[in-house]
């Protein structure tokens, strides 16, 4: 499949992640966990970004985000030290890992095979297994899903959110077709544009999923911000007219009030900089949904941007280049 035909098949996605975590046995601890670090790259490890928002006003501990070889010093023997690598073999990853087992911390992987799998199943460790063979940047509902799995089979929160996967499926086919149509009016908007992505706190991991796809998929760089803090620095640099600027907004029913009127006060306030201002969004009942409604329609503008500047949305030969130079040392 093209990753066109991946993206499309995402509400298939959602479902197939549903019944492996169903599926998933995960053996309780006796260690009184205090705190949760998510260690992941790329495509592998935007999840646990996006998890660790959806969850910052329910998980009653602390859940780092880790994206380095090295990990945080508080690593211990009370830390749930989850692994998330797709492909199993991911240098920084595997290496953070081993040093979170030399701390005695408790750890449990999710990854399709390669290394990671098998310190896995050598340790005893509590693991779920992907699907192989995709790009990892496609599979972000497998990975999102399980980390539902594996944090409700500890017991920090309950398994009833898995039920909001389905009904995120359901939600995303019943929108297939204004889905593809804001799709596409995305990808126009952006075209040939230097796209820059706004959304409120709480969001931050879906904007930074949509700025990695356009890196990727598309082979455009760009940035994003979140508001309120955007607010406190960014803001000032609107001085000067640039019609090459493209500005999104991703909205969210989640928004706090008054982060709502700082989008309105920030609308008017850059107007005069740039005409090019698109906002997209979210439905949905619950948090989850949303968030899964706005992943698939970025993920699709991606694609489809990607069609419009003629480049192939599979492509990471440079990335290649870097692990095979990196494979020499």
């Amino acid at each position: 499949m093209n990753m066109k035909e991946l993206v499309e098949r995402f509400p298939i996605q959602l479902e197939e992640a549903l019944q492996i975590a169903l599926s998933a046995k995960i053996k309780p601890t006796e260690i009184a966990i205090q705190n949760i670090v998510i260690s992941g790259l790329g495509g592998s490890g935007i999840g646990g970004s996006i998890i660790a928002d959806l969850l910052s006003d329910t998980l009653q501990i602390p859940v780092i985000i880790n994206k380095n070889y090295a990990i945080p010093a508080f690593v211990g023997k009370n830390t749930l030290f989850i692994a998330s690598s797709y492909s199993g073999n991911t240098e920084e990853t595997l290496e953070a890992t081993h040093k979170a087992i030399d701390e005695g911390a408790e750890v449990a992987c999710i990854t399709s095979g390669g290394k990671i799998l098998q310190l896995a199943q050598e340790n005893n460790y509590n693991f779920i297994q992907l699907p192989a063979g995709y790009p990892p940047r496609s599979c972000i509902g497998y990975s999102m899903v399980q980390l539902l799995a594996l944090l409700s089979g500890y017991g920090f929160i309950s398994k009833d959110i898995l039920s909001q996967v389905k009904t995120s499926a359901d939600l995303l086919r019943t929108n297939t077709t204004k889905i593809k149509t804001e799709a596409e009016k995305l990808a126009a908007f952006l075209y040939k544009k230097t796209p820059i992505i706004y959304t409120a706190d709480g969001m931050e991991g879906v904007a930074v999923r949509f700025r990695q796809q356009l890196n990727e998929n598309s082979k455009m760089l760009c940035w994003h911000h979140i508001l309120p803090e955007m607010n406190h620095n960014e803001l000032v640099g609107w001085v000067s007219k640039n019609d090459n600027l493209a500005l999104v907004y991703l909205r969210s029913k989640q928004e706090y009030s008054r982060t709502s009127e700082r989008f309105a006060f920030l609308d008017k306030a850059i107007q005069g900089f740039t005409p090019n201002r698109f906002t997209v969004s979210s439905i949905g009942n619950t948090a989850l949904e949303e968030i899964f409604y706005l992943i698939h329609l970025t993920d699709l503008s991606s694609v489809l941007l990607a069609d419009k500047n003629e480049v192939d949305a599979m492509d990471i030969a440079v990335i290649d280049r870097l692990k095979s130079h990196l494979a020499t040392f």
